[in-house]
């Protein structure tokens, strides 16, 4: 008597472990980055201008896609989320960043691309981009900072994702 074939499965892992791999890795290293210099010192002076970086850096991809918005009404519905995020990001980082877009925001860090499609792209570009500096910061800083810095990381490495599957 034959066996039935299993059902097949596509190779690769699945889209949820990925993300929950990427998301658990950034904990873990920020988890180890806590270090026994978690006092005050030199620590506290990288812990500060990684602080205030992250802040700046915040308020520049917000600023992003709130150009991305004005330019294409059309992505409100799925940026405005990630846009939320990101502003949650600044605040956290005790950045003045507004939770609503604001309609006298004239100036954006770059040009906004023509196409919805490349919009997307270049955003995920960018969260991509921010994400790995984030990482790398994260290793510079002890404790409870490390931990922040790699929960944005991974929710910027989940933007990038989402964006660019989005523009597929």
């Amino acid at each position: 008597m034959p066996y039935p074939l299993p059902p097949r499965t596509p190779s690769g892992p699945r889209r949820r472990s990925l993300l929950a791999s990427a998301a658990g890795a950034a904990l873990l290293v920020g988890c180890a980055a806590a270090g026994p210099d978690s006092g005050g010192g030199a620590g506290a002076s990288a812990t500060e201008k990684a602080r205030a970086r992250a802040a700046r850096d915040s308020r520049g991809l917000l600023e992003r896609y709130d150009a991305v918005l004005a330019a294409h009404p059309g992505l409100e519905q799925r940026l405005r989320p990630l846009r939320d995020q990101v502003a949650a990001h600044a605040a956290a980082f005790g950045s003045a960043a507004t939770p609503a877009r604001s309609p006298s925001a004239s100036s954006s860090p770059a040009p906004v691309p023509a196409t919805e499609k490349d919009a997307l792209a270049d955003l995920a570009a960018a969260e991509r981009i921010l994400a790995g500096r984030r990482a790398q910061a994260l290793l510079d800083v002890p404790g409870e900072p490390a931990r922040l810095l790699a929960s944005v990381a991974a929710a910027g490495a989940t933007h990038a994702y989402l964006l660019t599957e989005g523009a597929k």
